[in-house]
């Protein structure tokens, strides 16, 4: 874990201070998975760590289990007697073309419809895949993303060093940081047992990356508020991702609902969002905007593809940023399969969420010591990047899951009651807890409280 470690502490501007692991194995991959799940939490626990040093004048203890930093990579929620909901569209994955393989990603029923509008309607993969068969697999992820959906055909890494946007992920930082001119004089209001008490965070984010960097802000006491359009949902990782937040809906081209929004972006610490480059900007809420309406407000973004070059605003998601960058290719060379073979949980998405939520905390010290706001941008790309050069991580297997990795707490959710695994990061004096047990997208008024 140690490069991998050092290289995010770098990034973030943090020191690079060796932090302690326990428990041993790793996920199977053709990459160093659980070093990278260990690296992401250790370092959102080392930028809390250094908060409360800042605030308090003594720098708490940290260590993280290999273990249960690798299960929560892939969920932390354990259902008592009901079933979350599948992740995947039944006519999601990946397909052969005529020259290669693509994937499809339909779980949005606007995407599955704009890929069904260039291939024609599906009931089932069968069908599908006689339909993908007629295609060169380049032809059909330009038809796929003109017509509004999301597709990667699946390169190599090396095929990636030379495409235009390979190499504009490459000169990016891991974490784009700049400093804001607007001030903010509000002093700490949290404590060693809650560090974030008080902050107030507006979540515009979906599915994975962004719910992590929330769901982790809300276990240090932060106010997370959810907000989703009116239509959108995302069933099979709500109950995993809502944890900790209230979850809200607004349609920000509706008037009395942009001006809901805008009172509450007014009263935000930090917004975190991961809709495309410029989909904020077409909403007329562009980071200019958003600074004018909230001086001193930290605003932490992350988008698939990078922030620079000609993909810079595509929609993508971890298994597509898997396929276009050589991951589910050395996958496949490495488990000798005949198609690809992606990670073995969606860590592009998770280390990200907690890069971001590192990102967030040292933004928060920096306002807290100088007053000054910034801003952090965040790309799954460029984590696939960290990742892939790093290379291969230990084959050493995981112990397997057992009840006593689940904390004795049931959380009473909508669908029912439940356990979570218990938290992999040990922050001492400072534990991860969360009030609010997950709940259903739009199910709380968008309010602060």
């Amino acid at each position: 874990m140690t490069d991998l470690l050092t290289s995010i502490q770098a990034a973030l501007g943090l020191p690079a201070t060796p932090i302690p692991l326990t428990a041993s194995g790793a996920l199977p991959s053709a990459f160093a998975v659980t070093d990278l799940a260990c690296a992401s939490i250790a370092a959102a626990g080392q930028a809390i760590s250094e908060l409360l040093q800042q605030q308090t004048g003594r720098l708490p203890g940290l260590e993280v289990d290999r273990r249960l930093a690798s299960f929560w990579f892939s969920s932390s929620i354990r259902p008592l007697g009901w079933s979350v909901p599948p992740l995947w569209d039944p006519i999601a994955g990946d397909y052969a073309a005529k020259d290669g393989w693509i994937r499809l990603h339909t779980n949005a029923p606007h995407h599955r419809a704009a890929a069904e509008s260039v291939l024609g309607a599906c009931a089932d993969r069968t069908a599908m895949s006689g339909k993908v068969a007629q295609w060169l697999k380049s032809d059909l992820e330009q038809a796929v993303v003109e017509a509004g959906g999301c597709a990667a055909e699946m390169r190599a890494w090396a095929q990636w060093q030379t495409h235009p946007q390979g190499q504009a992920v490459n000169a990016e930082p891991l974490v784009q940081f700049a400093a804001h001119n607007s001030q903010s004089a509000k002093p700490w209001q949290g404590s060693v047992a809650q560090p974030l008490a008080g902050i107030k965070v507006l979540d515009l984010t979906r599915v994975l990356a962004g719910p992590v960097a929330s769901r982790f802000l809300a276990g240090l006491g932060a106010e997370v508020l959810r907000i989703d359009p009116p239509s959108w949902n995302e069933p099979g990782v709500i109950p995993e991702m809502t944890l900790g937040k209230r979850c809200a809906r607004l349609d920000l081209q509706d008037k009395t609902d942009r001006s809901v929004f805008e009172a509450l972006l007014k009263e935000a610490d930090i917004v975190l969002h991961g809709y495309r480059a410029d989909a904020l900007e077409r909403l007329g809420y562009g980071i200019s905007e958003r600074q004018k309406l909230t001086p001193g407000l930290i605003d932490v973004s992350l988008n698939a593809y990078g922030w620079s070059g000609p993909w810079q605003n595509r929609r993508g998601f971890d298994s597509l940023v898997q396929m276009s960058s050589g991951i589910a290719e050395a996958g496949m060379q490495w488990k000798h399969a005949d198609k690809p073979t992606p990670l073995p949980v969606q860590a592009l998405d998770h280390a990200t969420g907690y890069l971001m939520a590192a990102s967030a905390i040292k933004l928060l010290a920096e306002r807290l010591s100088s007053g000054r706001s910034g801003s952090a941008r965040l790309s799954l790309a460029r984590t696939a990047k960290l990742l892939i050069e790093k290379g291969p991580g230990s084959d050493d297997p995981l112990r397997a899951e057992d009840a006593a990795d689940q904390g004795l707490l049931v959380e009473q959710t909508p669908w029912g009651p439940a356990h979570r695994l218990h938290v992999p990061l040990k922050i001492t004096g400072t534990p991860l807890q969360w009030t609010i047990p997950a709940s259903e997208l739009g199910s709380h008024r968008p309010q602060w409280w």
